[in-house]
């Protein structure tokens, strides 16, 4: 038996997680001191600008205190069929995970893992529940990470020789393309997310901006026509399209899902690569998820809820199988997969035409106060909030016509959108909680609602299929019972 340590790269990169996890306070005490901060002690606010200094240091130090004693207190090794860590300085904590309770093993290369040929292992077993990995090490060589792995795969191939079951070659499911990048950016949220992070930085620096400047410049330009400012920002979206470009090609940089012993391996990753594997039997359910622009041409992004199967202790255990997809060429990948599945959506139940005033009703109690309350303070102007009206209609519609259920003797799909239409698989015997809703005007109508979850990080997943007729809500929760 050896013990064996992290290596010092995982002390800087524990530092690196404390302090950005410390990173909204220190941005927070900087900006609150207005960037003053005074080494003079005579100045009569030395004190005053010294007290956020002070704690700012504070932070930064015990930071590297603390990534330094984690990284120096902490051991692994194996004995007896086992992984085992130990760390903790004062208070020890001793951890012993037997190789075959071990269900997946996730790896991260991050830049410093890169430039010292390591990588950081996250261990999890069969009756982990929740967010937070069994043992994560942080940074270990590649040689102790394939041993790790090789260990568990005997103990599974022992497994497998004793049940008498062949064992499976890795099968390649599916591979993103450079092109299949491009177009994931373009009709994803990404320019929005790269606009609001720009106005997010901007806010924070609001008193250095020189605003009447841009002002008079923008007066200037003016003069010169609408249709400049029209290229000025068509020119300002084609850089955040483009950043938003590279940020999509970074995360999902040769994007790949194989299939491995009843395992899901998806790799992924350019500057940050990750590996992350999820036992087939712990997928709880799937989700087709389409915005509009993507229906409009065709395409999906499909989510697999896992009961553990995220990577590094996330909380949240949504994996993105693929993060675009062409809905007919969807139903191949996702059949060798899951077999058991039935994507065929035929004959499914829809809502009554009678629930229809149900799926706009209720934002009118947001939308009616707001319209009296802008026409008042803004009148005339005030009044054109009643074209609001129209797209509430028309969305409450839209969401009618997608909303449907279908159960079989083992599964059941529920359909329904807010503006995203979301396609919900679940087998029977996944669903942790069926519920059916009714209120009392739903009760007049005879319609109601029922929601199931499924286990799926700290919350679960859930579904929800809205003002359905009330016979078919009491058998779903018929064929649930039984």
């Amino acid at each position: 038996m050896s013990k064996y340590k992290l290596h010092p790269v995982s002390a800087i990169i524990n530092c690196a997680k404390a302090l950005k996890d410390s990173l909204i306070p220190i941005v927070i005490i900087v900006v609150a001191n207005g960037f003053n901060f005074s080494l003079n002690f005579r100045d009569e606010r030395f004190f005053q600008s010294m007290i956020p200094l002070i704690i700012l240091s504070a932070i930064i130090l015990f930071s590297f205190f603390n990534g330094i004693i984690k990284w120096w207190t902490f051991t692994y090794w194996f004995e007896d069929n086992e992984l085992r860590v130990q760390h903790g300085l004062f208070i020890k904590k001793k951890r012993f995970i037997p190789y075959d309770r071990i269900q997946s093993l996730n790896y991260k290369e991050g830049i410093f893992h890169r430039i010292f040929g390591l990588v950081q292992v996250s261990v999890e077993t069969a009756g982990n529940k929740s967010g937070k990995a069994e043992a994560e090490l942080t940074a270990i060589t590649r040689e102790a990470a394939d041993f790790i792995e090789n260990e568990t795969k005997k103990i599974k191939i022992a497994q497998h020789v004793v049940e008498g079951e062949e064992l499976q070659a890795t099968r390649l499911i599916h591979k993103m393309s450079p092109k299949d990048l491009v177009v994931l950016a373009t009709t994803s949220n990404s320019i929005g997310v790269v606009l609001a992070g720009v106005l997010a930085v901007v806010s924070q620096f609001s008193e250095f901006i020189p605003y009447d400047w841009i002002y008079e410049e923008m007066a200037q330009l003016l003069r010169f026509g609408f249709l400049l400012i029209v290229i000025l920002a068509i020119f300002g979206l084609l850089i955040a399209w483009l950043v938003s470009v590279v940020i999509t090609f970074i995360n999902y940089y040769n994007f790949e899902v194989s299939e491995e012993n009843e395992r899901l391996i998806i790799t992924r990753g350019l500057l940050e690569k990750k590996r992350i594997t999820i036992p087939l039997n712990r997928v709880q359910a799937i989700k087709i998820v389409e915005n509009p622009f993507r229906q409009i041409f065709g395409l999906a992004a499909v989510i697999v809820e896992s009961a553990g199967g995220g990577f590094g202790g996330e909380k949240d255990k949504t994996v993105v199988l693929f993060p675009l997809i062409s809905r007919k060429k969807m139903a191949q990948p996702l059949q060798q997969l899951f077999p058991h599945f039935d994507l065929n959506l035929e004959e499914a139940i829809r809502p009554p035409k009678r629930a229809r005033p149900y799926f706009y009703r209720i934002d009118f109690v947001w939308l009616v106060p707001l319209m009296a309350a802008l026409s008042y303070f803004f009148f005339p102007y005030g009044m054109l909030s009643l074209l609001l009206i129209i797209p509430v209609l028309l969305l409450g519609l839209w969401q009618f016509k997608t909303a449907r259920f279908k159960i079989s003797s083992e599964q059941i799909t529920i359909m329904y959108r807010t503006i995203s239409r979301v396609t919900f698989i679940a087998e029977k015997r996944r669903i942790q909680i069926a519920e059916q809703q009714q209120n009392y005007f739903q009760k007049r109508k005879s319609v109601a609602s029922t929601k199931i979850v499924v286990m799926s990080g700290a919350t679960g997943a859930s579904a929800k299929a809205y003002h359905m007729d009330e016979q078919c809500i009491d058998e779903l929760m018929r064929w649930y019972e039984r």
